[in-house]
C-alpha cells in the first residue's frame, strides 16, 4: 500500500511542480524509503532528514530545545518545528514530519505507545494531526508512513487545506 501511496504522491507533486522534504523520527526514514523506491522520484523528492534523537532535531532542523523540554519530542509543537525546518534546510516547497512512540517501550500514561504526531508544511502554513495507532513496533511504523503519505496526497489534491 505504501508503494501505491508513494506513486500517488509523486503524481500530485509533479502536477503541482513541487519538491518534497521529509523530517522523520519514529519512522526512521520509512517515508523517504517509500518515495525513493519509485523510479524518477528525484524529480519531486529533494531530501529526507532522519532525526531520531532530540539533538538531531535541534541541529539538523532547528527545533528549539525549549520546545522539546516543554512539550516533548512527541508533540504538535515539535513536529511543527520539524516540518518548518525541513523546508528551511531544503529546496522543497512542501514537507512532512513525524514523531511518535512506536514501542514497545517509551510510552507514558499521557503519551502511550502508538501516539504519533504528524505535520505537513508549505510556505502557506502547517497542518498537524495526532493518531493513536495500534499494533507492534513494525505495524505502528508502517501505519505512520501510510498516514504521512495520505496526508500529503490530500493536501496536494486540495482535499485538505493547510491552515
Amino acid at each position: 500500500m505504501s508503494a501505491r501511496l508513494a506513486k500517488q504522491a509523486g503524481v500530485a507533486l509533479r502536477a503541482q511542480g513541487m519538491m518534497l522534504a521529509t523530517a522523520e523520527s519514529c519512522t526512521g526514514g520509512g517515508i523517504a524509503q517509500a518515495i525513493t523506491r519509485i523510479s524518477g522520484s528525484s524529480a519531486w523528492f529533494d531530501r529526507g532528514f532522519v532525526t531520531y534523537s532530540n539533538v538531531a532535531k535541534e541541529e539538523m532542523l532547528g527545533v528549539s530545545p525549549e520546545t522539546i523540554a516543554r512539550h516533548g519530542a512527541v508533540s504538535e509543537a515539535t513536529v511543527r518545528e520539524m516540518a518548518a525546518g525541513a523546508l528551511q534546510y531544503s529546496q522543497a516547497q512542501i514537507s512532512v514530519s513525524v514523531s511518535g512512540i512506536a514501542g514497545p517501550t517509551g510510552g507514558t500514561p499521557e503519551k502511550p505507545v502508538g501516539t504519533v504526531w504528524f505535520a505537513w508544511a508549505t510556505d502557506d502554513g502547517v497542518r498537524t494531526a495526532c493518531h493513536h495507532l495500534a499494533g507492534d513496533r513494525d505495524a505502528i511504523r508502517v501505519k505512520a508512513v501510510r498516514i504521512a503519505l495520505q496526508g500529503l496526497i490530500n493536501i496536494l489534491n486540495n482535499k485538505t487545506k493547510i491552515a
